[in-house]
């Protein structure tokens, strides 16, 4: 059996760092209509080959000193929903891109990181969707 390529599928998440996170998601509460919490703010949408499941794209304001989006020096993180994040990290080697840590896996997906040749942290996430849409 041939191994499935790891390929992106989506938008999972927009990460941004802010010197204060609270205030600026209430800015974008008041003046864009986001209801956030804690996290930020979860998209909910329809999975076009499948209508009857959702998905997920998060959008979340870190402290400006999160060392979360180290190695890169960059105020921001775009996260994509990708298939076969093992393949995919595979792939990514191969190529020679800079994979940043190992696979690592959580009850709602698995994460991978990369960095573009901008100097882009770049998150891969094999999400379990079904996690957040039992709380719906």
């Amino acid at each position: 059996m041939t191994k499935k390529k790891g390929k992106v599928t989506g938008l999972g998440g927009v990460f941004i760092k802010s010197k204060n996170p609270d205030n600026l998601k209430k800015w974008y509460t008041k003046n864009l209509g986001l209801e956030t919490d804690q996290y930020g703010h979860m998209f909910k949408w329809r999975k076009p080959d499948d209508p009857e499941k959702l998905g997920y794209t998060q959008w979340s304001v870190f402290e400006a000193k999160t060392d979360y989006l180290n190695p890169s020096k960059k105020d921001y993180m775009i996260n994509f929903r990708v298939e076969n994040i093992e393949s995919l990290v595979e792939q990514l080697k191969e190529n020679g891109m800079e994979v940043i840590g190992e696979i690592e896996s959580y009850d709602y997906g698995k994460f991978a990181w990369v960095m573009d040749p901008d100097g882009n942290k770049v998150e891969l996430w094999e999400p379990v969707d079904e996690v957040f849409t039992k709380d719906v």
